[in-house]
């Protein structure tokens, strides 16, 4: 097997976001991206589609719920690359995932307008 089949056939694990949050990924050995950007996220996501190659990417809420273009683009797509995302440190009480967030919604009764 030559240097690019192997490039090929590896799962890139990276995950992005806040330095306290990397520090426990990077520990257990992940690739990590210190407080990204969501510029950043894009770049990352464009090169590996353009390049077919299989991730399981990690990003922290805000990265996630940035939506641009190639994001979209692969959650769309879905099979080469997995976006997980993941509640920030300093904030995990306010994580709800978005499959949560669509069920509340959902079921959630609206009261009434009392100008209405």
């Amino acid at each position: 097997m030559t240097g690019d089949d192997a490039n090929a056939l590896r799962t890139w694990v990276i995950a992005l976001g806040s330095a306290a949050l990397m520090d426990g990924f990077s520990m257990i050995g992940v690739e990590t991206v210190v407080n990204a950007t969501p510029q950043s996220l894009e770049a990352l996501l464009a090169g590996l589609s353009q390049h077919e190659q299989n991730a399981v990417i990690f990003l922290e809420r805000d990265l996630a719920r940035s939506n641009g273009p190639w994001l979209q683009r692969v959650r769309a797509k879905g099979g080469r690359i997995i976006v997980v995302e993941i509640p920030s440190l300093n904030a995990p009480e306010e994580y709800h995932t978005r499959v949560e967030e669509m069920v509340r919604g959902m079921f959630s009764v609206q009261a009434p307008d009392p100008q209405s």
